[in-house]
């Protein structure tokens, strides 16, 4: 696995984890439809969140929750709207970023976007 997978990876379970503490409740991690993954699904009352998760290891070329493109948010679309007609969800939607920079031995920095990608 690349270093790149792996820091990927280990951002998504910090995300989760960080999410679960704030009272989300995950049902479904990296979820794929077509060429579109959701790293995370959460939901918390009425709410049916998409989170995309950001990981850095250095801000060298900016913060980690800058670098959600335009394609890449038409693929979370599309990808979210499936699940939603799947599960026949009812209740609210949103899409969040989290943002995680992982620089050497301190601990992770975690920051939670809310309804950032429109």
């Amino acid at each position: 696995m690349s270093d790149k997978i792996k820091t990927g990876a280990k951002g998504e379970a910090l995300a989760a984890e960080f999410l679960k503490k704030k009272g989300f409740h995950v049902v479904a991690r990296n979820f794929r439809y077509g060429r579109a993954e959701i790293d995370l699904i959460v939901t918390r009352q009425d709410w049916l969140i998409f989170v995309e998760v950001k990981t850095r290891t250095s801000v060298s070329y900016g913060q980690p929750e800058e670098f959600v493109s335009l394609t890449q948010a038409k693929r979370i679309y599309d990808a979210a709207e499936h699940y939603i007609f799947s599960t026949d969800w009812c209740g609210h939607v949103r899409f969040d970023v989290v943002s995680v920079m992982l620089a050497d031995e301190s601990a992770p920095e975690i920051s939670h976007f809310e309804d950032a990608i429109n």
